[in-house]
């Protein structure tokens, strides 16, 4: 699947000395390479120093800062990209952190130490490793949230002592938060010359007024050391601007850890979904149409049935349904809903509730013509903007197409799919109809743009001719696959060239089909605009041929009359 999207933020730093007379805050961030965000991410640091020794008050503390931020800034990029961000972080940290308690036992920096808020963004997450007091922050919605912790003694008369720093522990105790991000959302580190100074409304009210990061963390700086604050007053604003599609990989990570528990029933309340009715109770899944009650939407919601699908099954599927649900924009193809990780305590799937039928429903009644031609026409458009993206589908039917009430079109059912690079379902559990799988998928063939070509192909004879080219086959049958009468046979008023689109997206033969999809298209498209077009009225001669030279031969025959008479 082709990856869409970029990480993109923008940072802005301000460190103030105020009324101190040394800066012991060290902030900085890099912002990477286009290669090093689409791996490891980009990562900001800030660190607030606490000083002693022979280098005076206030260089102990300076140094034990800007060797801390320099350090992760350094070693980060130097770790594999494999490894867990928090692992990453640690393993650069912890050696500084022994030097730094060595260092802390000498003359030269004695008692030297700093906290560290470190801020690593990385794919569509923020992850937070701290230590100290300084605070990282969340600004979502107008809404100032306070990620960390503090490290300090909780007595209001002693809240100025660090219990843990970098430089006061040989073994190193990181706190690591993990966020799912927002676009336009803000991630802000502040020191406590900042934080101790402003209140969080305070601080809320001036990230709200969406300047530049830049503008905003001076502001913030600026307002503590107003406000009267004696110590430095460091801030950091990241804006997120834009961020990488969702993957694969961070999908599934999601869902591994949920819980696959039984369906529930009608009336039942999922994590704020209350299920109304069940739309579908198939073998592998239950579907309910159900509210959600936090906005009062109606949507989808999907079980799945652990006594009959097995465990990496059941979470193959709902990753693809969600992956691809999030990535094919095409008013043809059914979307799906992320949910937030701390909602979302079992494995389900949630999509937009469409009001209509299944085409299977639709086809019970008389289809027209022209309505048929448009609904095969949305559909080849659906799978074409799968085939665009490497994604096929395995399982195109009528029970999979909703019909909606305004005229549209969905093709939904995506937890089967095959996408590129990524690992199939187990052999046993390949999915598929057998009255629309392709004469290769019955020899091993996992599934390709001819076999989704053959389903459609099938799908649309159901649609104009109401029967199946092969017959209907029975669970586990094969049909047996002989060269098929035209779909005319059944129903006389299709024209010509649609017997022939739907008897070539259906030939035995994968290379006797269209070439793809967007050639089925095109053929259907022109068809479409002929079966539109006005026709003149015919002709005399093509209506009653006979009566035609009848006449013409009785005029001739008066005339002849006139001559002779007039000789």
């Amino acid at each position: 699947m082709r990856e869409a999207g970029r990480l993109w933020v923008s940072a802005g730093i301000a460190s103030e000395r105020g009324p101190r007379a040394e800066n012991q805050d060290f902030v900085a961030a890099h912002l990477g390479t286009e290669a090093q965000r689409a791996g490891l991410g980009m990562v900001a640091a800030l660190a607030d120093g606490v000083s002693g020794g022979a280098y005076g008050e206030n260089k102990g503390g300076r140094i034990a800062a800007e060797l801390a931020v320099a350090s992760l800034l350094d070693g980060y990029y130097a770790q594999s990209d494999t490894i867990g961000t928090a692992q990453a972080v640690g393993r650069v940290m912890a050696p500084y952190n022994r030097w730094l308690c060595a260092m802390g036992r000498s003359d030269t920096m004695a008692h030297a130490a700093t906290t560290l808020t470190a801020l690593v963004v990385r794919g569509r997450r923020a992850h937070v490793c701290h230590v100290g007091d300084s605070r990282a922050w969340l600004l979502r919605d107008g809404h100032l949230g306070q990620i960390t912790t503090d490290h300090t003694h909780a007595h209001p008369d002693r809240r100025h002592i660090l219990l843990r720093a970098l430089g006061l522990e040989e073994a190193l105790r990181l706190d690591h938060h993990e966020i799912a991000l927002n676009e336009h959302d803000r991630l802000i580190l502040t020191s406590d010359g900042v934080h101790g100074v402003l209140s969080r409304r305070k601080m809320e009210a001036l990230l709200a007024r969406r300047q530049s990061a830049q503008a905003d963390a001076q502001a913030l700086a600026d307002a503590a050391l107003d406000a009267g604050g004696q110590d430095n007053a460091s801030a950091m604003v990241l804006d997120i601007v834009s961020l990488p599609a969702v993957g694969h990989d961070a999908i599934a990570g999601d869902l591994a850890a949920l819980p696959i528990l039984p369906p529930p029933q009608e009336g039942d309340s999922i994590d704020g979904f209350r299920l109304e009715t069940v739309l579908s109770d198939g073998r592998y899944t239950r579907l309910f149409r159900a509210t959600d009650t936090t906005d009062g939407a109606s949507v989808v919601v999907k079980f799945p049935k652990p006594a009959l699908l097995s465990e990496a099954g059941a979470r193959a599927a709902f990753t693809r349904e969600l992956l691809i649900g999030t990535r094919v924009a095409s008013p043809f193809v059914g979307g799906a809903i992320p949910l937030s990780p701390d909602r979302q305590t079992r494995l389900y799937g949630v999509q937009p509730y469409h009001a209509g039928r299944t085409l299977e429903a639709a086809l019970a009644g008389p289809i027209p013509l022209d309505q048929g031609l448009r609904i095969a026409i949305g559909l080849t458009r659906g799978v074409a903007a799968l085939h665009r993206q490497g994604i096929i589908h395995r399982d195109i039917k009528p029970e999979n197409v909703i019909l909606t009430e305004d005229g549209g079109l969905k093709l939904v059912d995506l937890g089967v799919a095959r996408l590129p690079r990524v690992e199939d379902f187990a052999a046993d559990e390949i999915p598929g109809t057998p009255s629309y799988l392709a004469p290769e998928m019955f020899t091993g063939e996992a599934g390709s743009e001819a076999s989704d070509q053959f389903a459609l192909g099938v799908t649309l004879w159901r649609l104009f001719a109401r029967c199946w080219p092969y017959g209907e086959a029975e669970a586990f049958a094969r049909p047996r696959f002989r060269e098929p009468q035209p779909p005319s046979k059944a129903r006389p008023e299709l024209p010509g060239w649609l017997d022939a689109v739907l008897m070539r997206s259906v030939a035995i033969a994968p290379q006797d089909r269209f070439g793809d999809v967007i050639e089925l298209l095109r053929a259907l498209e022109g068809g479409a605009a002929v079966e539109r077009k006005p026709l003149r009225a015919p002709a005399l001669i093509e209506r009653n041929p006979v009566a035609v030279w009848q006449g013409i031969s009785a005029l001739l025959a008066a005339a002849l009359v006139a001559v002779l008479i007039w000789k």
